[in-house]
């Protein structure tokens, strides 16, 4: 790792996918020596498990979660929430629950989803992880049904992956204490809002993702995203927020092991 690099974790990326088949160590190469610490492996169905697993064991900087995506309904089993809750209790690297939500974006079956959100967020509370949750063109559904589980007592923990809501929804789900991640959409420069909520986002509640291989941020729109441009991520964060991209690395580093109880490495990997 380049000894000017900054400190980084990518809180949210996919590394299964074909996309990574033919070059993973050389991926691996890069974001060591942009200063990726630690990266979180998002799950989007069971099948995925163990092959996520195989990574955190190939490389020893990876968590992961285990969860639904809101778009794949076709995994879902009367069975799923037991198969998650065994792989969530069999491996002390899974410090989440998702990635699970809701998007009505692409799909209209909001019934559907909600009949697999829920299941999920009883398990994280269960085992009191935090959740990673998928929210497309959905804020107002999702904000109701949080709240009314807060005013029934039921404890949250969490982040809005890939944010890109207004700032009003923002100040929502922080009321709410979820975190705000911010991926390479914060770099496009008509996500006018997005810029605002980079701007406006307390210090200690905002994570920064890759969420690869897509939303591969400016200058790299289009191409094949990697843990290693979250850099770019956070140089856009610094320059919206006035800050330098070393205490951009600090803080979304310390909120992401605060949120998912990382243990932060003091040694290079």
């Amino acid at each position: 790792m380049a000894s000017s690099a900054p400190l980084l974790i990518d809180s949210h990326c996919h590394l299964v996918f074909r996309q990574f088949d033919d070059d993973l160590e050389v991926v691996a190469s890069r974001w060591r020596e942009a200063g990726v610490r630690l990266l979180l492996h998002a799950c989007v169905e069971p099948g995925e498990i163990p092959a996520i697993r195989a990574l955190a064991d190939r490389f020893p900087e990876l968590r992961y979660s285990v969860g639904v995506h809101p778009l794949d309904a076709g995994h879902w089993q009367a069975d799923t929430p037991a198969v998650l809750r065994e792989a969530a209790l069999a491996d002390k690297r899974v410090v989440a629950i998702g990635e699970l939500g809701l998007d009505l974006y692409r799909a209209d079956n909001l019934e559907e989803q909600l009949a697999m959100l829920l299941p999920q967020l009883d398990l994280a509370e269960e085992l009191d992880r935090p959740v990673i949750i998928h929210c497309r063109d959905a804020a107002a559904p999702m904000l109701d049904l949080l709240r009314g589980r807060r005013r029934a007592g039921r404890s949250l923990r969490g982040v809005m992956h890939c944010w890109s809501g207004t700032p009003d929804e923002m100040d929502g789900f922080l009321d709410l204490g979820l975190f705000i991640s911010f991926s390479g959409n914060v770099t496009y420069p008509s996500a006018h809002d997005t810029h605002a909520c980079a701007r406006r986002v307390p210090a200690d509640r905002y994570l920064v993702e890759t969420d690869c291989p897509f939303l591969a941020p400016v200058p790299r729109r289009g191409k094949r995203n990697e843990p290693a441009l979250v850099r770019l991520v956070a140089e856009r964060v610094a320059e919206l927020r006035q800050e330098s991209l070393a205490a951009v690395g600090q803080a979304s580093s310390a909120n992401a092991a605060a949120l998912f109880r990382l243990e932060f490495p003091d040694q290079e990997p």
